[in-house]
């Protein structure tokens, strides 16, 4: 797949606001938030904000670990989703079942036409963007704090989570690079490494903490670009130092640009950020 028609799957896809005859296919603790957020250094548009807490939420006074995620209309209900959700509701009731272990996941919606502005930390000669830096800013020192006071969240970095897929596997790299402090675990699915070289000596230059973990994960049918991309991030950051316990990169022969490859991959990528057994 080439950029011009990723670009388009960013776009069209994106801003597809759903079908309003289908029912929602949210799990009961799934909500979104009364208050809605604007970032006014990207856009002022009013972006809805979901909530996924773990089934004994309320139950308990337990303190839960946070994932900050991307694209939230399309992680927990085929309603809003562009070509299907990722059904991450379903997947961590079920992890819940399993292993007793609970999740706060943090879905921030993109801005439709906006998306690739708001996911990108640098501008293309063609695409322009540039204003993640000052998206990824406003998670870290507007809604972060907003849910720690108002959630019984973990709030250090081992316990905060960020993942996101394409463009938001893209911002989320950026977010756990610069800010280990805030977020230490990154979960990077097909990273948009082509849309800046600049990337590359952002990361050169990055103090990178010996306690991040990243996981990134390819399909090889999202097109050489995107396999290379990942390749060649991947070692870099083992000539930097990074680890085989602080970086994992997973090449997936059959994987495409998809919803539905991101969704079969959300728990890999949870388990193994946050060890799981």
């Amino acid at each position: 797949m080439n950029k011009t028609v990723l670009f388009m799957v960013f776009i069209l896809g994106f801003m597809h606001i759903g079908n309003c005859q289908e029912a929602s296919t949210a799990a009961k603790n799934v909500s979104v938030l009364d208050t809605l957020f604007t970032i006014p250094k990207v856009n002022n548009i009013p972006h809805k904000v979901w909530i996924y807490l773990p089934p004994n939420y309320e139950k308990t006074n337990k303190s839960y670990p946070v994932i900050y995620m991307h694209d939230a209309q399309n992680l927990f209900d085929t309603k809003t989703s562009y070509s299907g959700e990722w059904e991450v509701d379903e997947s961590l009731n079920e992890l819940y079942k399993k292993t007793g272990k609970g999740f706060i996941v943090v879905g921030i919606e993109n801005g439709g036409s906006e998306r690739i502005n708001e996911y990108t930390p640098w501008t293309h000669p063609k695409y322009q963007g540039g204003k993640g830096v000052a998206y990824i800013n406003f998670l870290k020192n507007d809604l972060k704090p907003f849910i720690d006071a108002n959630y019984r969240t973990k709030k250090r970095p081992k316990n905060t989570a960020i993942i996101g897929s394409s463009l938001g596997g893209f911002v989320s790299f950026y977010a756990g690079l610069k800010h280990p402090k805030t977020f230490g675990k990154i979960g990077a699915m097909s990273p948009s490494f082509w849309f800046s070289e600049k990337v590359y000596d952002f990361t050169k230059n990055q103090a990178l903490s010996s306690r991040t973990k990243l996981y990134m994960l390819v399909g090889e049918k999202e097109g050489e670009e995107m396999v290379s991309g990942t390749k060649k991030m991947d070692q870099l950051l083992r000539t930097l130092g990074f680890s085989n316990t602080q970086l994992k990169t997973v090449i997936r022969p059959e994987g495409k640009h998809h919803e539905h490859f991101w969704k079969n991959e959300f728990l890999a990528h949870l388990t193994w950020l946050f060890n799981i057994k």
